[in-house]
């Protein structure tokens, strides 16, 4: 695993019911790239270091905003198909 400050760490959820967590790298301390880094964490703000695990991966900050905004034009497709629809009953 190789990382730059400014990318992000997401730790895949590995139940159904447990949401992916997402983290900003803040300080890379290995080698060339490598763990353990230093997370701010999206969900709570806590600033962890992280020697990260096999359900972890690292996506740069261009790849986590293209995710970003396929996400938001999901939401906005579904929001207006919904609109489309008359409720019933």
């Amino acid at each position: 695993m190789k990382a730059d400050v400014g990318d992000w760490l997401v730790i895949k959820g590995t139940i159904t019911d447990q949401a992916d967590q997402r983290g900003l790298i803040t300080e890379v301390r290995g080698t060339d790239g490598a763990p353990p880094y230093v997370v701010r964490w999206l969900g709570d703000g806590h600033v962890a270091t992280v020697f990260p695990g096999p359900d972890a991966l690292v996506v740069t900050a261009a790849q986590q905003q293209h995710a970003d905004a396929r996400a938001r034009q999901r939401v906005a497709s579904m929001q207006a198909e919904l609109g489309h629809h008359p409720r019933s009953g």
